[in-house]
């Protein structure tokens, strides 16, 4: 059996999929460096611009991301000044928003995130990008949460 045969049969998919996503969170990492933002912290920000303020469970959710990792991104945010967290509806909740400061970064960040994300699109075909997009949204809505 050849050895690119034997790797299809015995490759993980998620391994396959992490390796492609840091990579491409590498080239818009690499695009948002001017403004002082990664692409993690450029989502959270995108994100809570869509909405009135969100909670952390909720903002989790919407990411993707542990509660954990969000929270250390959000410290950071907060630090900047790009964010603000309050309380939430009851004592064991907090709601995270935008300040104009964070609003501004943003403005500053957008074109950027444009230039890239249509550079990444270009790259692999725009055919490819929309397929692509389809079937991630996919995976992630039919994959079991654990």
């Amino acid at each position: 059996m050849s050895d690119a045969r034997t790797s299809r049969q015995l490759a993980c998919t998620c391994a396959r999929l992490r390796r492609t996503a840091r990579q491409a969170t590498r080239f818009y990492d690499v695009a948002l460096r001017p403004v002082g933002l990664r692409l993690t912290q450029f989502s959270i920000l995108a994100n809570l611009e869509r909405s009135e303020g969100l909670t952390v469970t909720r903002l989790s959710g919407l990411l993707g991301l542990e509660r954990t990792t969000l929270t250390r991104n959000l410290k950071l945010l907060d630090t900047a000044g790009w964010v603000e967290i309050g309380k939430g509806q009851d004592n064991r909740s907090r709601k995270v928003a935008l300040t104009p400061r964070g609003r501004a970064k943003l403005a500053e960040a957008r074109p950027l995130w444009r230039s890239v994300e249509e550079d990444f699109r270009r790259a692999i075909g725009p055919q490819t990008a929309e397929q692509l997009i389809e079937l991630l949204d996919g995976a992630f809505r039919d994959t079991p949460r654990a």
